[in-house]
């Protein structure tokens, strides 16, 4: 799979509207057949930092979803809301899912 992690800067004044000004963007990615999965997460420490985790089954996935007419469109109309230029992390894993972070198991409650 394509693993990608990308950190927006977004302006201050459009910090708290980011996940409606992206939403559009964000629920057509979600609905493309090879995405699988698309989740923004605010930063703790940056109110106005987001941070998108992203994967996509494979190359050609990730090919048609920057060949998307949403992600032209997004091209267009999210940079106006940034700060600077959103950074990326772009890899391709050997495998299909999150694993399991063994070093943290929670045991079986109940």
């Amino acid at each position: 799979m394509i693993f990608i992690t990308a950190k927006f800067q977004v302006l201050p004044e459009y910090a708290d509207q980011w996940p409606q000004i992206a939403g559009e963007f964000t629920e057509a990615t979600r609905a493309e057949p090879g995405c699988m999965w698309f989740d923004w997460s605010r930063s703790v420490a940056d109110p106005n930092g987001y941070v998108l985790v992203e994967a996509f089954r494979d190359d050609e996935a990730g090919l048609a979803h920057v060949q998307s007419d949403h992600f032209k469109k997004a091209q267009q109309t999210l940079p106006q809301h940034l700060a600077e230029t959103p950074r990326i992390v772009n890899f391709k894993v050997p495998q299909d899912d999150w694993s399991l972070l063994g070093e943290m198991t929670v045991p079986e409650r109940g």
